[in-house]
């Protein structure tokens, strides 16, 4: 969580990429083929010919080897997660996907725990990173899923998170004492409410809670954005 004492150190916050490896090859392999690369490269600047050689092992070894190396361009970026008791705002970071550099357009990559009316994929414009401001621009149409659970969390997450799983769904968030999944809402509200609620029987102090599904100023009006996936149907 973001406290709103460091929010005066977020002004200017600029949109932080960072490159994260997802190397489904060894990474001993992909370690040696970035250092035989980068030698490769320093080899090559000397020329200009050395340049052009430079760039066209590149691209061989791009479609040769596809699977070696992927870079994502990731980031996190605070999101109001509420009010402290002296009634200053709190912030969660959230991990997202830059989709669109000149637009400044993000996919969330998981559920979050506080931040509301949220959920995994959804595709946000970033207005001020530094006021946490956004536009929702299209949902997933994934449920974001909130577990409660002051003791013994652990038997908990492993009834639900099996059950989850074999509904499509995912565990995007353990904490101490709360889990957070992302559901589609295709499955239907049935199928998800009867498994949640399975759970709180069996597990005594367990409650659950959407985090998307309603009104976020009075936390009773359904949203019914789920309408439109209805639709599609």
């Amino acid at each position: 969580l973001w406290s709103s004492q460091r929010s005066s150190a977020s002004q200017g916050l600029s949109i932080r990429l960072s490159r994260a490896n997802t190397a489904h090859a060894p990474a001993s392999s992909s370690k040696m083929w970035r250092i035989q690369l980068k030698t490769l490269a320093n080899f090559c600047s000397r020329s200009i010919i050395g340049a052009f050689v430079y760039c066209f092992v590149v691209i061989l070894l791009s479609v040769a080897f596809p699977m070696i190396e992927t870079v994502a361009n990731k980031l996190e970026l605070p999101f109001l997660a509420g009010l402290n008791a002296e009634g200053e705002p709190v912030f969660e970071s959230l991990q997202a996907e830059l989709l669109d550099s000149g637009t400044d357009r993000v996919r969330l990559l998981k559920s979050p725990l506080l931040a509301r009316n949220l959920a995994a994929g959804d595709i946000l414009k970033v207005i001020n990173p530094s006021t946490a401001e956004y536009e929702l621009e299209r949902r997933s149409g994934n449920l974001c899923v909130r577990v409660f659970r002051k003791h013994r969390l652990e038997a908990l997450e492993e009834f639900v998170t099996s059950a989850i799983e074999k509904l499509g769904g995912s565990l995007d968030l353990q904490a101490e004492r709360a889990l957070v999944y992302s559901v589609h809402v295709s499955l239907g509200f049935t199928a998800i409410e009867s498994l949640l609620n399975r759970a709180s029987e069996k597990f005594s102090d367990t409650v659950w809670y959407y985090g998307n599904v309603y009104d976020p100023e009075d936390g009773t009006t359904p949203l019914n954005w789920w309408l439109e996936f209805d639709n599609q149907e």
